[in-house]
């Protein structure tokens, strides 16, 4: 039988979680936390591992277990776990397979910083609340802000580890929303209003991220933007090339999901946060050719009808 090891945390690697785990192929699951594992939806047969794994750890995992295939379905900006797993994959001879999330659309309003150190440089030139919604990880490289404790609002996963990590760099309880995203547009609106936040910061989440929500909550608010660019990404496949690779490699068959999406009035700006991740999850896209066209910033197979018999064919 076929063994698979997916390295997972982010909603593809949870979308692929699910895939996998109904088709005829043993499969080990490696998260970072106990809550990430929370979050996944799998048979009881898949293995799932919930700790963060050094280097040697996941060279001790291939080489026990002889896997087929390692998918490494981790977050864009966590850089040295994609390293490990590579070096690991590389040393044990394990096919190996990237799986890249889209980039967001450039906004022409934001400030495009390269990394952490030099979004707090430039916070410390501006005035005003901020609402950082990019993790604890890096909350303490933040605390050195003029005034941290004063004008910064933490988003953060609700985690015991996240709330000690903003409580050690010195936020107070009142300073830190713990909640599980994407969120919408009125969400994050509503939050930066909260805070009373000119400023938003983030990464480079991609739309299933919700990076869109977030710029458009933010100029909507007349906050301004800050955005921590994605490091460096070596070769991997998009989402859907994903499931075509183990289609064609394994013979994996995906039971198509058909999704209904409003567009509204046509324009991206207008569309909500849920038809964007729709359209950006699609294989493919059918409609009239007017919302086609509407939808042409994405590149999707599409297919032009609106009559019911036609669709079903």
């Amino acid at each position: 039988m076929t063994e698979i090891c997916l390295f997972a945390g982010t909603s593809e690697g949870r979308a692929l979680t699910e895939f996998l785990g109904k088709q005829p192929c043993g499969l080990t699951v490696c998260v970072a936390t106990e809550y990430g594992g929370e979050l996944l939806a799998c048979p009881e047969q898949v293995r799932v591992i919930r700790q963060r794994l050094s280097q040697e750890e996941i060279l001790n995992l291939l080489e026990e277990n002889n896997y087929d295939l390692v998918i490494d379905a981790t977050h864009p900006y966590a850089v040295k776990v994609t390293e490990n797993i590579s070096e690991a994959c590389g040393k044990t001879g394990t096919e190996y397979l990237r799986l890249l999330r889209g980039k967001s659309q450039d906004d022409a309003d934001a400030v495009i910083v390269p990394d952490v150190g030099s979004a707090v440089d430039f916070l410390e030139t501006v005035t005003g609340n901020i609402l950082l919604t990019t993790g604890s990880k890096d909350i303490d490289k933040f605390s050195r802000l003029t005034d941290f404790s004063g004008r910064v609002f933490a988003r953060v996963l609700p985690m015991i580890s996240s709330l000690e990590a903003c409580r050690d760099a010195g936020l107070r309880a009142s300073q830190i929303i713990a909640m599980q995203g994407p969120f919408s547009v009125e969400t994050n609106l509503a939050q930066l209003h909260e805070t009373g936040a000119r400023w938003l910061v983030t990464k480079d989440s991609g739309t299933a991220g919700g990076f869109e929500a977030k710029a458009e909550a933010a100029r909507m608010a007349g906050a301004g933007l800050v955005v921590i660019g994605r490091p460096p990404q070596q070769n991997g496949l998009s989402e859907t090339e994903t499931y075509e690779f183990l289609k064609n490699r394994f013979g994996f068959l995906r039971k198509p999901l058909v999704t209904v999406a409003g567009i509204g009035p046509g324009s991206k700006e207008m569309m909500t946060e849920s038809a964007l991740r729709a359209i950006e999850s699609a294989d493919c896209l059918i409609g009239a050719e007017r919302m086609l066209e509407s939808v042409s910033w994405i590149e999707r197979n599409t297919f032009a009808a609106i009559d019911p018999d036609e669709l079903v064919k």
